[in-house]
């Protein structure tokens, strides 16, 4: 077996157990409700300028800022680290 798919085994395994609520090694990540304006203002960007740098259209990010939409996925996991650490994404961003 190639160490790829002795890997992806082990992955979906672990997965397998955690579906059925027993725990495993699997790292479960949970976030909450963000407020995305206030992650953009610690940034110091214009909603133009964030949406650019992430990859966000400006009208999606609006419909966060105003709380009709709210990021999902790994949108919601970039906004996460964003928050946390918006200098190192921003210099990966830019390699």
């Amino acid at each position: 077996m190639t160490d790829a798919f002795s890997s992806t085994k082990q992955g979906l395994a672990e997965a397998i157990e955690l579906s059925k609520g027993k725990p495993g090694k699997a790292v479960v990540h949970e976030f909450g409700p963000l407020d995305v304006k206030k992650v953009r203002a610690k940034v110091g960007m214009s909603q133009n300028e964030f949406a650019s740098a992430f990859g966000i259209s400006v009208s999606t990010l609006r419909h966060w800022e105003r709380g009709d939409r709210t990021p999902q996925g790994p949108a919601l996991v970039l906004l996460n680290v964003v928050a946390k650490e918006p200098e190192v994404v921003l210099r990966a961003l830019a390699s």
